[in-house]
């Protein structure tokens, strides 16, 4: 899609034809308002599915890609380097993958943040991707072992070599991403541009610290999960057995079927119908209308599914509406923890548990 005559809005450019771009934080680079999850691709979706959605993509206007060297094991990016170069599509996309998950089960050292690591896991992803080059390389989650000084100054290394053009973080804690902008600025060392956390209408714990950091620090924020695990869809009915082929098919119960979690879906898919939309567009397009949010990641399996998320972008959210769903899900609140130290340490680098003792017999 040949982008034309875009044309300003609040919260950045907006094609004629339905897209819209933001900054990349503080770069000069341009990304789609929704962001390609490749999390699936090559894997849960088969390839030809996989490849026709990546088109599909690029042909709405998004032109950001996101996958992760663990995804797959591998595969993810292998499909999404083979669908960009069949498309002719590689110089004009913003691919964003990252480094932390071992490929190597029986190296002790393979996976994490050390320069090591850092260094063989971004050779890795360029060979599997096929691309001279990342757009976007991400921190997946930090580490207690190893100093944000080291994964720095390899990922500036990087950078100087010409290998990485930015670099990211995901799932940190606003001390954490504040203390590596002033690890970096003390190093002079390139620093971190963007943070992926986990976003969405049932965890708005993010508005609490997080987002008030990102955006006094001019950090891009490309939210995972915006539809909460499908959550946020509707598909998951009080009751109901887990549809066939959806995420949670396999798993039978899990702390997801929750009565509050039911209850705060059902009254957000109240006031979706109440103004006529279905229940995902309206949590997708909040979320992508955020402040501070740049790109929303959407993991659609197949060209359906990535409809229904670009339609999101359409969505008007009026004072009316938006006080509805503070009502529903309160700001700074949390109906379900997705955003937590569960989901990555955040602890300082080098704290470990002390070992306790057995206790003494009597």
């Amino acid at each position: 899609m040949i982008v034309t005559a875009p044309i300003d809005t609040p919260t950045g450019r907006r094609c004629a034809d339905a897209m819209e771009y933001r900054l990349l934080g503080r770069t000069g680079i341009e990304v789609s308002a929704l962001g390609l999850g490749c999390l699936n691709y090559g894997s849960t979706t088969d390839q030809t599915e996989s490849l026709a959605t990546i088109g599909a993509a690029l042909e709405a206007g998004i032109n950001f890609f996101d996958t992760a060297n663990g995804y797959g094991g591998g595969s993810s990016e292998e499909t999404l380097g083979k669908a960009l170069r069949e498309l002719g599509a590689r110089n004009r996309s913003v691919v964003a993958t990252k480094f932390h998950a071992s490929m190597h089960h029986d190296d002790r050292n393979a996976g994490g943040t050390s320069r090591r690591a850092v260094v063989e896991s971004c050779e890795d992803s360029l060979r599997r991707l096929n691309t001279d080059w990342i757009d976007l390389y991400q921190m997946h989650r930090p580490t207690t072992t190893t100093p944000i000084d080291e994964t720095l100054r390899a990922l500036d290394d990087l950078i100087r070599a010409g290998k990485v053009r930015y670099i990211g973080s995901s799932t940190l804690s606003a001390w954490r991403m504040v203390e590596a902008a002033h690890v970096a600025a003390s190093t002079g060392t390139h620093r971190f541009v963007s943070e992926q956390p986990p976003y969405n209408l049932l965890d708005r714990t993010l508005e609490n610290e997080l987002i008030p950091a990102a955006i006094s620090y001019d950090m891009a924020l490309i939210p995972w999960s915006p539809l909460a695990n499908g959550m946020l869809t509707g598909k998951y009915r009080r009751g109901a057995t887990a549809p066939t082929g959806t995420r949670f098919a396999d798993r039978g119960q899990t702390d997801h079927f929750s009565e509050g979690v039911y209850g705060c879906v059902e009254a957000l898919e109240s006031i979706a119908v109440s103004h006529g939309l279905p229940l995902s567009r309206l949590a997708l397009g909040w979320c992508a209308r955020q402040p501070g949010i740049t790109s929303a990641i959407i993991g659609p399996r197949n060209r359906q599914q990535l409809a229904d998320n670009v339609a999101a972008l359409d969505v008007t959210l009026g004072a009316e509406l938006l006080a509805q769903i503070d009502e529903v899900a309160p700001p700074g609140h949390a109906t379900h923890s997705y955003y937590g130290p569960h989901r990555a340490d955040w602890r300082p680098d080098g704290w470990h548990v002390p070992h306790q003792a057995e206790p003494t017999q009597i």
